[in-house]
């Protein structure tokens, strides 16, 4: 218990093994514990001293688990006499402390509480390591020591003290199983409540958060919740979070730099686990900002999409804790069925719109079918001619629509759109199109028609103008005014090197589909002049309307 004599004289308490024994029933610290006080209690009554102690000798100091009649809960080890007791096979009596030259200049034998007697039995493990002793002490020398019954009960009762020891250790190894048992339980319920939700829940927001606040409650944890990253990696956005009363929303947008090196790890798509925030390597030196938030430990689980991280699930503590492995397992858990509910949100989104966009483009086509099948069959007279320009027609309107639909958005270029209009007639012909303009983006409405033009313009010059010899060629030129209040779209059709074009006695459906129909569907204008020299076309349409989607 006490002692002061020379190092060579007191043995070693630095045994790793005896530690890592005495770690193993954590004990050191505790509260105290009635059958230890019972059992310090009836040393004293058997023995007749008044003080009987249970000691614990650590690396560095000696601590009492139980004490009846001396003032402090532990000493250092040159106070100590339990010290002693380490290297001894069985008690350690000591009948007067002043003489024994292991003791004679402790300071509390030659000092207050003046002790001169001591008596300790060995708490002895399995192993053969000693944790400490149960002693008894009084401030009287003891020449005769204890009676051979005392000594017997002594040591009979030193082997109860380790049956507690061992007891308690073995209780709370059990009350440990139950606390991992009722969280496994409650984590397997939470999964459970969290597919439920997950499946009735309409969108992300309200996804997100509900997954935070199960994963917050679950985990005991102080905050949870999810955030999206930037592009770039560096910046994530928690549109929500949830939160214990009292603690800081984290709602807003957040840059990983401010918080230590975490960013690199997560953009690999490593979870981050952090025990305590002031000591991890990757968030010590910005422990500020967490501290000003209340975070001591987090666990953070990246949210992969295409192998780059785009999200991830934040779990808080305010306390250096330390995340169990099946803890982490369970938030990335979680992580991977948000990951999956988000995904399935979306897929259902852009189904919803791709369905719209159907339904709307469908009525578009079906308009148009409608337009032109009314004007090709009205007042015709061959029937069979009428209805192989009809047929025609609706094949050049299902090119134009595989045209738009061949990218990755309902718009094509507009040499595209002229090249792929007068390759329906001949892929040769392709050839002998010259074609000179800035970029222009045509959209969806505006292509169609102006697919339907160049073919109606293609099939006449291919009947009776440029490309109906072998010589002639089609030139078509575009520009982009700018000079008025809105950009206007001006497209030239001019045929050369034809034969002699002279203007016809009346307006074919061609010229009136032309200039009537399919042009003021996307508010242009067509006017068509028969020169000598060939057909020339020229249309004018705003930009804005030319590039519509709809």
């Amino acid at each position: 218990m006490i002692h002061s004599p020379e190092s060579s004289i007191r043995p070693d308490t630095s045994d790793p093994d005896r530690l890592a024994e005495l770690d193993a029933f954590d004990i050191i610290d505790t509260a105290p514990e009635e059958g230890f006080d019972d059992a310090v209690q009836i040393a004293r009554l058997i023995c007749q001293t008044p003080v009987a102690l249970v000691s614990l000798v650590a690396a560095k100091r000696q601590w009492f688990k139980a004490r009846a009649g001396f003032p402090s809960c532990e000493t250092d080890l040159d106070r100590s006499v339990c010290v002693y007791a380490l290297s001894e096979p069985d008690l350690l009596i000591i009948p007067d402390l002043a003489a024994d030259r292991r003791t004679c200049t402790n300071p509390l034998v030659t000092g207050e509480p003046h002790i001169r007697f001591y008596a300790g039995a060995p708490l002895r493990t399995s192993n053969g390591h000693v944790l400490g002793s149960l002693c008894v002490i009084d401030h009287q020398p003891r020449p005769d020591g204890l009676t051979e019954a005392q000594t017997d009960a002594l040591r009979r009762l030193a082997r109860q003290v380790m049956i507690l020891l061992r007891e308690r250790r073995q209780l709370a190894k059990m009350r440990a199983s139950e606390v991992l048992a009722r969280s496994a339980t409650a984590r397997r319920l939470a999964l459970i409540e969290l597919g439920d939700q997950l499946r009735d829940i309409p969108t992300i927001a309200a996804m997100t958060a509900k997954a935070a606040e199960i994963v917050g409650r679950t985990l005991n944890a102080s905050r949870a919740g999810y955030g999206e990253l930037d592009d770039t990696g560096q910046f994530v956005t928690i549109p929500d979070d949830w939160a214990l009363p009292g603690e800081v929303r984290l709602v807003g947008r957040h840059r990983f730099a401010d918080y230590g090196t975490i960013g690199p790890g997560l953009a690999r798509g490593d979870t981050l686990v952090v025990t305590n925030i002031e000591t991890d390597i990757r968030t010590a030196g910005h422990a500020e900002p967490f501290t000003g938030i209340n975070i001591r430990a987090m666990l953070n689980v990246p949210v992969r999409e295409r192998g780059r991280t785009v999200g991830l699930f934040f779990v808080h503590s305010p306390t250096v804790r330390e995340w169990v492995p099946e803890e982490v397992a369970f938030a990335r858990n979680v992580a991977d069925r948000v990951q999956v509910g988000i995904a399935r949100l979306r897929a259902e989104e852009q189904q919803a719109t791709l369905n719209h966009e159907i339904s709307h483009r469908m009525k578009n086509t079906l308009a148009m079918v409608q337009a032109i099948a009314t004007q090709t069959m009205r007042n015709a007279v061959d029937l069979d001619e009428a209805r192989s320009a009809l047929a025609a027609r609706l094949v050049a309107l299902g090119k134009a629509h595989d045209l738009l639909l061949s990218g990755t958005r309902e718009s094509a270029s507009i040499d595209a759109i002229l090249r792929g209009a007068l390759a329906l007639h001949d892929d040769a012909q392709a050839d002998r199109l010259r074609m000179d303009g800035p970029p222009v983006q045509v959209g969806s409405r505006a292509a169609l028609s102006l697919a339907l033009i160049v073919y109606e313009l293609a099939t006449n010059a291919g009947k009776y103008g440029a490309l109906s010899v072998a010589g002639g060629h089609v030139r078509v030129e575009w520009l982009i005014d700018a000079t008025g209040m809105e950009p206007i779209v001006r497209l030239c059709w001019i045929e050369r090197d034809g034969p002699p074009v002279t203007p016809p006695t009346s307006r074919g459906f061609g010229s009136r589909l032309v200039e009537r129909g399919l042009a003021g569907t996307f508010g242009g204008e067509a006017r068509l002049t028969y020169k000598p020299e060939g057909v020339v076309c020229e249309l004018t349409a705003p930009l804005a309307a030319i590039a519509a989607d709809d």
